[in-house]
């Protein structure tokens, strides 16, 4: 039988404590074995059945640590991937890899200099409907897609938390307009973007409370927003020149642990497709920790779709 892969958690935030520690525990082919924190009360609190450390270092240091996940404020991904990287870990990191294209390029050397695996932690991308969302827009089951429209918001960001802080990888577009513009990417097949136009609405500290982008691919276009500071919504639709593909509901990125559904709508029917609840957290953990250990089929989101996204981010906010 092959061995868990030991797992250790820089940071013990929100996302840490709720999602992928749980993941972690429940995964088949990895354990948890380390966790750091500014405070060791906090990483005891994700159970480690190893050992809760007061800083990021003794986790990089622990032996047992094979891989870790980087739960940190967006700054501070590139300067502790690469340090785990160079400490001989595997990496998987929360979303945005990178502040900016060529901080994901440069994690990317990191992670082949040291021959480990790196991964961005874009959860949503693991989930069966995404994955057959991807797959349909693949076989052409709605023809050339034409137009897409994929939005994120909601409300209620706190005083003094680091997404409201422009040095600390702060705003809308880093929070959740990355799973929007990715959704416009692999809803296109990551076909070349040859133009973008944005506007954008600030806040006080000077982040972006919301953006929208019209991104153009040639022969087709995709609308995105994203907000910190409106109703909560999720969308993602998709216009071919045969049909369209819906991911139905209020939660298109962020279904976990809740029945989910797409339509496919054509001119001979309209079909809807149903997906169990599922932990998309655990389902990642699971490949991560598969590819890990060199199991054929496991899949991780490619290092090339997460610069893709990068630098479609960076036009976004040049624009």
């Amino acid at each position: 039988m092959t061995a868990p892969v030991g797992w250790g958690f820089l940071g013990a935030g929100y996302i840490a404590r709720a999602a992928l520690a749980p993941a972690v525990h429940s995964a088949d082919g990895a354990a948890l074995v380390a966790a750091g924190a500014r405070e060791v009360a906090r990483a005891s609190a994700l159970g480690p059945h190893g050992a809760a450390y007061g800083s990021y270092d003794e986790v990089l240091a622990d032996p047992r640590v094979e891989a870790v996940y980087i739960a940190l404020a967006n700054d501070d991904h590139l300067p502790w991937a690469e340090r785990a990287l160079a400490a001989g870990k595997h990496v998987l990191c929360e979303k945005p890899l990178g502040l900016t294209a060529d901080e994901v390029r440069q994690m990317t050397a990191a992670a082949r200099a040291a021959d480990r695996l790196l991964v961005e932690a874009s959860w949503n991308r693991w989930h069966p409907r995404t994955r057959r969302a991807e797959a349909l827009l693949r076989s052409g089951a709605i023809g050339a897609v034409r137009r897409v429209e994929a939005g994120f918001t909601f409300a209620g960001v706190a005083d003094g938390n680091y997404r409201l802080d422009p040095a600390r990888g702060g705003g809308a577009l880093y929070d959740v307009g990355c799973y929007a513009t990715a959704a416009a990417l692999w809803a296109t097949g990551f076909a070349d973007l040859q133009a973008v136009g944005a506007t954008r609405r600030l806040s006080p500290s000077g982040v972006d409370l919301t953006t929208e982008a019209v991104l153009s691919f040639g022969s087709a276009e995709a609308f995105m927003r994203c907000s910190i500071d409106e109703d909560s919504g999720q969308w993602v639709r998709v216009e071919g020149d045969r049909g369209t593909l819906v991911l139905d509901g209020r939660a298109a990125f962020t279904s976990w642990l809740s029945p989910s559904t797409l339509t496919v709508t054509t001119a001979a029917e309209e079909r809807v497709e149903h997906f169990a609840p599922v932990d998309p957290y655990r389902v990642m953990v699971e490949h991560v920790s598969a590819a890990i250990r060199g199991a054929h089929g496991a899949w991780v989101l490619p290092l090339e779709q997460s610069l893709r996204v990068a630098e479609a981010l960076d036009l976004i906010r040049a624009s």
